[in-house]
């Protein structure tokens, strides 16, 4: 099977639409992805790839093709010209390339405009497209402040109908994700729907454990508007006293600084800020958490999804403890292995941290926790649907 996979991001950017190529490729499938270059998360584009350098790679055996594109920087505007330039940008270089493939699959991130280089070899080509949904758009952005009444809104809301139309597939990582579809963009029911959820890289598997007398708690991945982390820090704050208790944040993004000076004004010392590391450094990192830590706003969207961290903190097997609402407290507590109250509730969770740290269920959550993984998410089964999911369409 000859896939063709396009993502705005891909290695060295750390996203699990890596891992998910590799394996394809493992397992004796022809892989080619079409991306852009790497600037996540700093948004500056990395050296290697600046001035025409390495437009064609291969890595591990997948073929990747660069487009131009200008890092997205560190404000708005710098981000609407990063997604614009890879959607036009892309949709040439699709154009022109070789289209020799079965199938084209597009692991849609934000924003929908990620779509666009795929529709143009769908088109040409007349092959299955396949949209894997992780980001709902346009009610995505939505949680930067962008009422749905507004004209961005409005136009976003027409691309993305259009785009999410054009596939032959919808794969959902939540699902929550169907019924939005269905009752908020109005897509056809005869669109063809699939839950496809993520799993966690083998890089958390069989993570160790630094004992130490102090309950640690571990926040990974990224830092922004939607992540909430000043919730942690407000629950820290409140907790500052108890001297064993501390806070690990280990990521990188547009609320980084935030949260950092506001850590600063509180003059917090059991909160420890380790900025951005690849997947290969995580096990490092996760080993020192007696449990995780999960918060979000409080948002129709944020509540629908079920963010892949979920899966790879349950297959490090350690409690999760989580300030949110939503599909990921259903899972939490159908899983029983860890403690929720409502999003933004910083006081709550502080409550919870301090029962986490003196409750005799904490083996009892991480085993259930890996237990609900192995279940639900585990690896090769996950890879086993999306390539028969692709062969069908072929």
């Amino acid at each position: 099977m000859k896939v063709l996979v396009v993502c705005q991001h891909f290695y060295p950017e750390n996203f699990r639409i890596n891992d998910i190529c590799y394996e394809l490729k493992k397992r004796g499938n022809d892989v080619t992805v079409l991306t852009g270059l790497p600037n996540y998360p700093k948004g500056k584009v990395f050296k290697e790839y600046k001035w025409h350098k390495n437009r064609k790679e291969i890595i591990n055996g997948v073929k990747v093709v660069r487009c131009s594109l200008v890092g997205r920087g560190s404000s708005l505007l710098g981000m609407i010209v990063n997604y614009m330039w890879f959607a036009i940008s892309g949709s040439i270089k699709a154009f022109f390339m070789k289209k020799d493939f079965d199938v084209v699959y597009v692991y849609q991130l934000s924003p929908i405009t990620m779509t666009w280089p795929a529709r143009v070899v769908k088109k040409i080509a007349g092959i299955p497209l396949v949209i894997h949904v992780l980001d709902q758009w346009p009610v995505s952005i939505t949680t930067g402040g962008i009422s749905k009444n507004s004209l961005p809104y409005k136009i976003l809301s027409k691309w993305s109908k259009n785009a999410y139309n054009s596939a032959d597939v919808i794969s959902c990582s939540s699902k929550s994700f169907k019924k939005y579809f269905l009752n908020e963009l109005g897509i056809s029911e005869d669109k063809r729907f699939v839950y496809l959820p993520s799993y966690a890289e083998d890089d958390y598997k069989n993570t160790d454990t630094d004992y130490n007398d102090d309950f640690d708690l571990v926040f990974a991945g990224n830092i922004g508007p939607a992540q909430s982390v000043e919730t942690i820090i407000e629950a820290a704050n409140l907790l500052k006293d108890r001297k064993n208790i501390k806070f690990h944040i280990v990521g990188d993004g547009l609320s980084y600084n935030s949260c950092r000076s506001l850590a600063e004004k509180y003059n917090l010392d059991n909160v420890i800020f380790y900025g951005y590391h690849p997947v290969s450094d995580m096990p490092k990192y996760y080993s020192l958490a007696d449990a995780f830590l999960i918060t979000m706003v409080d948002n129709e969207v944020v509540n629908s999804t079920l963010p892949a961290k979920i899966q790879s903190y349950m297959v490090a097997a350690r409690p999760i403890i989580g300030a949110i609402s939503g599909e990921v407290a259903d899972v939490i507590n159908d899983a029983d292995c860890g403690l929720c109250c409502k999003s933004l509730d910083y006081k709550g969770l502080s409550d919870l941290i301090l029962a986490a740290s003196k409750s005799d269920k904490l083996k009892s959550w991480s085993e259930n926790a890996y237990n609900y993984y192995q279940k639900h998410f585990e690896k090769e089964k996950c890879l086993d649907d999306l390539e028969r999911l692709l062969k069908s369409l072929c």
